[in-house]
């Protein structure tokens, strides 16, 4: 009981002077994004995230504001996981996961199409509901792979099903007034998939050199370049401080992520965020610590970790960082406390205090970052250097 009232008597404290130490940011640097999208009840951040840095691209390039159609992207990169998981016999990861390869090493394959050619919603949805069609493309695969012995029409009837689900593709389509195909729309966009790179920073491969990071959403085994946690964040400061924005694959399973839109990693050893009870808090379990300051974030600045490689090498071999989530990193600001805060739009609707924005403290992404894309352009020259680019 006494522990009981001790931590209720914290947590009613931590709550009065949550309203004195809220989040107050300052804008340093912001480009240009479009509007917030939401992907809804479909695990297609990948397309969300990477799309909306291809439309922050187009405006860089001073080509104007698009609206570019992540189904589309979806829809293709579905087909090409089905034909590898058929060729290695069902022994692949076959979710509705992905990763920015599938958008960005694919745009010479596919091409793009704009939203209003190809919105994918044709079973009499408002918003992208994937529950159903990622059951049934996983059970007619499971299907094909167990009859032991493939048919040469199986992927048109997968294709059937995503005809059904999605729409079937138009050959040609119309843009403002124009006609064009996939492949010709990304011509006359000007994008071109051998400028962008992805970015890591993991010490179980040499640093300097590729490989592929060993998630399941990385069906494609893409690759990418290993820098060092510092450099990794040298190198985002330095992109979004030149109007770059960024592709940011990320782990969000963590206390610190708030659905209130702030992103930390609080010290539950921390003295500064006992409140004005520094004893009581002494008294808690780190569990109970860890509860309370899960209830304090995003309402609260708290007191943050200090992360380094090792730590972020050790939460990637425990399983404690997964490949959870993409957003897009276009700003950077600070808080109060002058704290470097990067401003991150979701892609789950205008959710939460900031309309679907989120503001990632400089610990969490230097700890839960699982890779990063960004046109080549961002880089610094000595990293291109080093990279031999």
């Amino acid at each position: 009981m006494n522990r009981l009232f001790m931590f209720l008597a914290l947590f009613l404290a931590a709550g009065t002077l949550s309203s004195q130490n809220a989040y107050k940011f300052s804008v340093i640097k912001e480009n240009p994004i479009t509007s917030v999208k939401n992907q809804a009840s479909t695990g297609t951040c990948w397309s969300f995230s990477a799309a909306g840095m291809l439309e922050s691209e187009l405006i860089r390039m001073g080509k104007g504001e698009f609206n570019l159609s992540e189904m589309y992207i979806v829809r293709k990169n579905y087909e090409d996981k089905a034909r590898k998981y058929a060729r290695l016999h069902g022994s692949l990861n076959f979710t509705a996961g992905g990763s920015f390869a599938d958008v960005m090493e694919t745009i010479d394959d596919f091409g793009i199409m704009p939203e209003d050619a190809y919105p994918g919603l044709n079973y009499g949805a408002d918003n992208h509901d994937h529950g159903e069609l990622d059951k049934v493309l996983k059970g007619y695969m499971d299907g094909i792979i167990g009859a032991r012995a493939l048919s040469p029409v199986w992927h048109e009837g997968f294709s059937g099903v995503l005809d059904t689900y999605l729409g079937a593709v138009p050959d040609t389509f119309m843009y403002d007034g124009k006609q064009y195909t996939p492949h010709s729309f990304a011509e006359f966009l000007g994008l071109n998939q051998n400028d962008y790179i992805s970015l890591t920073s993991f010490t179980h491969h040499p640093f300097y050199k590729p490989f592929a990071i060993e998630v399941p959403d990385n069906w494609r085994w893409a690759l990418s370049y290993n820098l060092p946690v510092d450099e990794l964040m040298e190198v985002m400061e330095h992109a979004i401080m030149n109007g770059f924005t960024i592709a940011w694959a990320s782990d969000i399973s963590e206390t610190g992520f708030s659905r209130e839109g702030i992103a930390i990693v609080p010290d539950e050893q921390a003295a500064e965020n006992a409140g004005s009870d520094e004893a009581r808090w002494l008294g808690l379990s780190s569990r109970e610590r860890d509860a309370n300051l899960r209830m304090r974030v995003g309402s609260e600045a708290l007191a943050e970790k200090q992360i380094t490689q090792e730590m972020r090498q050790s939460a990637f071999d425990n399983y404690s960082t997964t490949d959870d989530h993409g957003m897009q990193i276009y700003g950077i600001a600070k808080d109060q406390q002058g704290n470097k805060f990067y401003m991150v739009k979701n892609s789950w609707g205008e959710t939460g205090p900031y309309k679907g924005l989120w503001y990632a403290s400089d610990p969490f992404v230097r700890y839960k970052t699982l890779s990063i894309v960004l046109h080549k352009g961002a880089l610094p020259a000595e990293t291109a250097r080093k990279l031999g680019l």
